[in-house]
């Protein structure tokens, strides 16, 4: 089995050990939180820091909020967006249920994910997060083997918006928003990608890797009946 596959399937770590793959599952299982009183529950994205709505998709008033740290050069941070994404959209943030953070968390032993993270954010601010983030996974083995992140990402902008993402990625403050997540994955012990932080009813949960879009459905049902 290639490395590729390897990490495809364990996910991308980034230090020694990894969170248990079922911590969060676990952890909501055995200790389940009490339903809420109607109107009882502020929002939960007002406790979140250093939310970027750019880098965010949704509406803050969902009752789950979800962060996912994630790095466009990790093979298993690939398979959990081509996987779940589309669906994650379709039934749950578009429909007001899921407050999703997109959280940059490139790491050291990939050569292009922070120029990739620097475009994904670029083009964000100016309302173009979707379709970048998508071509980026999609064509990962692509620019990963070129550096081409540019190129990639001019593939599904107009030349006028790729002149405004270059000059924004040149201009150099995309840096220290990509710092403040990675600072931000680090308080959560962040060291695998993807990692994906829940917030529910007043608890945080984490899960490490790649979880399937069944399990993925089934445990944001669970949140949410108990909301």
């Amino acid at each position: 089995m290639n490395r590729r596959a390897v990490l495809s399937g364990a996910g991308c770590l980034a230090l020694v050990g990894v969170f248990s793959m079922a911590i969060a599952l676990t952890s909501f299982a055995t200790h389940p939180a009490r339903a809420a009183e109607p109107h009882s529950m502020p929002q939960v994205a007002a406790s979140i820091p250093d939310i970027d709505p750019h880098e965010a998709l949704g509406s803050k008033s969902a009752p789950v909020v979800m962060e996912v740290f994630s790095d466009f050069q990790c093979p298993a941070c690939k398979t959990l967006f081509v996987s779940t994404n589309r669906q994650l959209m379709d039934n749950y943030v578009n429909t007001g249920k899921v407050y999703l953070i997109h959280r940059d968390f490139p790491l050291p032993m990939h050569a292009h994910s922070k120029v990739a993270a620097e475009y994904s954010r670029a083009a964000a601010q100016i309302g173009k997060l979707e379709p970048v983030e998508e071509v980026l996974f999609q064509n990962q083995e692509k620019w990963e083997q070129t550096g081409d992140v540019d190129g990639t990402v001019a593939g599904v902008l107009s030349p006028s918006e790729m002149a405004k993402v270059r000059a924004l990625v040149k201009s150099g403050p995309l840096d220290a928003a990509i710092a403040k997540d990675q600072a931000l994955g680090n308080s959560y012990r962040v060291n695998q990608t993807p990692t994906t932080i829940f917030h529910a009813n007043g608890q945080t949960l984490p899960y490490a890797g790649v979880m399937n879009w069944d399990i993925l459905k089934q445990f944001l049902d669970q949140l949410l009946s108990r909301t």
